[in-house]
């Protein structure tokens, strides 16, 4: 769809700060649909001066894909410090600065949160956009008890990995999390062995895509499953 259609018809806003940017990229390990980003984040896109990534490969492909040549600087989980002086220094000079992630929303379980920090220690305020995050439609699939939740992110890789997973057992409310498929079978004969099996698990994967799949059912149903069929996409369990 060309950009001028999907932009607001009462015209563009002028904006300025940092806008960090929920939306779904087109890269491999995206989660969702590229139809996913609103028609405010592509506009938001668009009037940018600067657009800080993780990966300029992953976030040209989206911008490709509807015409907008802004210019992009990586901004990753390495490099994250290092290039915070020269974002509040753009900033300052008056320049429109974005922030995306590869997938989903920035700072949930993506580099951003150190960034975000130093611009409020610095007076500058962050315009969130409302934008896709891959926990909400899971744990709407899941069909359990949302009255209330935890999101716990990422479980670590080494250290404090067994404590991670112990903690689950201690908590009553409906758990969310995110794991790759390199360990997801790793994960969950970890659970098996340090949490109650009892608790029934929804597993979650290609959200908004066209292999998007939920399987539901207790540990031991789950490690057969995945056991047979290759784990493929990111997923939330």
């Amino acid at each position: 769809m060309p950009l001028k259609e999907l932009l607001d018809p009462q015209g563009k806003t002028t904006l300025r700060g940092l806008h960090n940017l929920g939306y779904n990229s087109i890269s491999d390990v995206r989660i969702g649909n590229l139809k996913d980003i609103s028609y405010r984040a592509i506009e938001t896109l668009s009037t940018s001066d600067i657009i800080y990534c993780e990966d300029t490969r992953q976030t040209s492909k989206i911008l490709n894909h509807y015409g907008i040549s802004t210019k992009l600087i990586a901004l990753n989980k390495v490099n994250e410090y290092k290039t915070i002086e020269s974002v509040i220094q753009n900033i300052q000079e008056g320049k429109v600065v974005s922030l995306v992630s590869d997938a989903g929303t920035p700072l949930i379980s993506d580099p951003g949160s150190i960034l975000v920090k130093n611009l409020l220690s610095h007076q500058i305020e962050v315009d969130c956009l409302a934008g896709a995050t891959a926990f909400v439609p899971a744990l709407v699939n899941s069909g359990f008890d949302l009255s209330g939740f935890v999101f716990l992110g990422f479980p670590p890789h080494k250290k404090g990995r067994q404590t991670f997973i112990k903690s689950i057992d201690t908590e009553y409310k409906t758990i969310v999390l995110y794991e790759s498929p390199h360990r997801i079978i790793k994960f969950l004969s970890e659970y098996k062995e340090f949490v109650n099996n009892d608790r029934k698990l929804s597993i979650s994967r290609e959200i908004s895509k066209k292999f998007e799949e939920t399987i539901r059912g207790y540990i031991d149903e789950l490690i057969d499953y995945f056991n047979s069929k290759a784990p493929k996409g990111e997923f939330v369990i």
